[in-house]
């Protein structure tokens, strides 16, 4: 019987988003299959959390397209983006915890894709006048990773409605990004 790899990731991205400690063993239990069966697929779980992390990366990328970054008004294109991003959020916010997929000389060049063409978004909208422009790029740009993970636990958690993830996420970011005409009130 041939194994299915884009089920066993998808299962086991579901698992690890709700429990980041699972093991190999509770993975393939998730995904219906062998621990060796697993083994053959995956070496172990770091090759496990590298093909989640192509997965992440593709799926993110295609968001990023889905999006259309450049048409109309940045803030709506955050709004898209979100949209888009919105199913993948879950296997975001795992990644996004896993600290040794951003160390080191192997880190996958997809992510500095990714964080150059949101970047960018964030610059677009701070040179037409949307996004304040004394929070850089990189910042919002984090900030928006930030808040999809928060969000995606917070789903997963049963504590939001999956529902409001877009509205929340959008909402919150934009609210902190874009430009006010009032004038910064001075900190105590």
């Amino acid at each position: 019987m041939a194994v299915d790899r884009d089920h066993v990731l998808r299962s086991a991205a579901a698992l690890l988003t709700r429990k980041s400690t699972a093991t190999m063993d509770e993975v393939a239990r998730a995904a219906g299959i062998s621990r060796a069966t697993l083994h053959r697929h995956f070496a172990g779980r770091d090759a496990l959390v590298r093909a989640l992390e192509a997965l992440g990366i593709a799926e993110c990328e295609t968001a990023l397209d889905t999006a259309r970054l450049d048409d109309g008004p940045a803030s709506d294109a955050v709004r898209r983006l979100v949209r888009a991003i919105e199913p993948s959020a879950g296997l975001l916010a795992f990644l996004y915890s896993e600290n040794q997929l951003f160390e080191g000389e192997g880190q996958n060049q997809g992510w500095t894709r990714i964080d150059d063409r949101i970047a960018a978004l964030f610059r677009r909208g701070q040179a037409g006048g949307e996004f304040r422009i004394d929070l850089t790029p990189a910042w919002l740009t984090e900030a928006l990773y930030g808040l999809l993970a928060s969000g995606a636990w917070a789903v997963s958690e049963g504590r939001v409605a999956r529902n409001d993830f877009t509205h929340m996420v959008v909402e919150l970011l934009l609210g902190g990004a874009l430009r006010h005409d009032t004038a910064r009130r001075e900190e105590p």
